[in-house]
């Protein structure tokens, strides 16, 4: 009874509300279209695209005389962009995520690909194409990571390593798809929020420290061609950071490569690289002995399904 009671009630809320609009239409309507154009002036400015693609790679062998090993990889990808331009202010936000793992017929599950990006870029025109602008970064992974076959001890975590950069400077930005930013006052900061990491110095923090920081010069290159050749995209990324401090001659790198290439609407191949260096972080073998740094390098290749927005 109390259920009918409610619906019996909340009929005639409706009945009225129809009732008043009915008195009220034009009214209404002058209302409901300065909404519209509010909603139109607020919006307008923002450009929002975004990408996910789940793609695979497979190697099947049975009774092969040449010998091999069949494998199976999954990698999971996801980016989007939100870009706001109006008068003189620009607003560049982008966040992508990427995750992959790999299986051989005799190995368990292994992570080869983890990355978390986040970078958000306010600029003030100056004088076009030259930007006033301010920089905030972000890069760590989301899994633990294994220096693999040893897979007893894990020597990277979410946040262990975080990176964050903090830069002012002046962007060149000729057109949407490209931008140069220099910056003379940068700080990097470098994060191992993992104890047993942290204590052991991992990634250029001292032993039992959490964090790093270091100032210094920043350079960041970002480059978005469509159809580079037909259906194919390339997008590109160069981080650059000299301490002042601490080596100034050794700089750290940081570069991305990825062309996707497009089958038809649903279907994709990727490929993409990623380059780095950094002095302070140190090469630590599958028996665990330390080497000095060393130029890193990862490349993945895949083809599955893509869905833009």
């Amino acid at each position: 009874m109390l259920i009918i009671n409610q619906i019996f009630r909340s009929m005639k809320r409706i009945a009225l509300f129809f009732l008043l609009a009915s008195m009220t239409g034009l009214s209404m309507g002058q209302v409901v279209d300065t909404i519209a154009k509010s909603a139109v002036d607020t919006t307008r400015y923002w450009k929002i695209a975004g990408k996910s693609a789940l793609n695979f790679s497979q190697v099947s062998l049975t009774n092969w005389s040449e010998g091999g090993i069949g494998s199976i990889a999954g990698t999971f990808v996801f980016g989007v962009n939100a870009n706001n331009k109006k008068d003189r202010h620009i607003w560049d936000n982008n966040f992508s995520f990427e995750y992959g793992v790999s299986k051989d017929n005799d190995e368990s599950a292994r992570k080869n690909l983890d990355q978390i990006y986040l970078s958000s870029k306010y600029g003030y025109e100056l004088h076009k194409p030259w930007y006033l602008s301010i920089l905030f970064d972000f890069r760590t992974q989301a899994a633990k990571g294994y220096n693999y076959p040893n897979k007893a001890t894990y020597i990277s975590s979410f946040m262990a390593p975080g990176y964050i950069n903090l830069a002012l400077g002046f962007d060149y930005k000729p057109r949407d798809n490209l931008s140069l930013m220099i910056s003379p006052i940068s700080t990097k900061l470098t994060f191992v929020r993992d104890d047993s990491l942290s204590n052991a110095g991992a990634f250029g923090v001292e032993p039992g420290k959490k964090a790093r920081a270091e100032m210094g010069a920043y350079l960041k290159f970002f480059y978005v061609q469509k159809s580079l050749i037909k259906n194919v995209d390339l997008a590109t990324r160069l981080d650059l950071f000299s301490d002042y401090f601490h080596q100034p001659q050794d700089v750290d790198v940081n570069w991305d490569v990825k062309l996707d290439m497009k089958i038809n609407k649903y279907l994709q191949a990727s490929f993409g690289t990623t380059l780095k260096y950094d002095n302070d972080i140190k090469y630590v073998d599958s028996a665990k002995i330390v080497h000095g740094p060393r130029t890193q390098i990862k490349q993945f290749l895949g083809i599955g399904v893509m869905f833009a927005f």
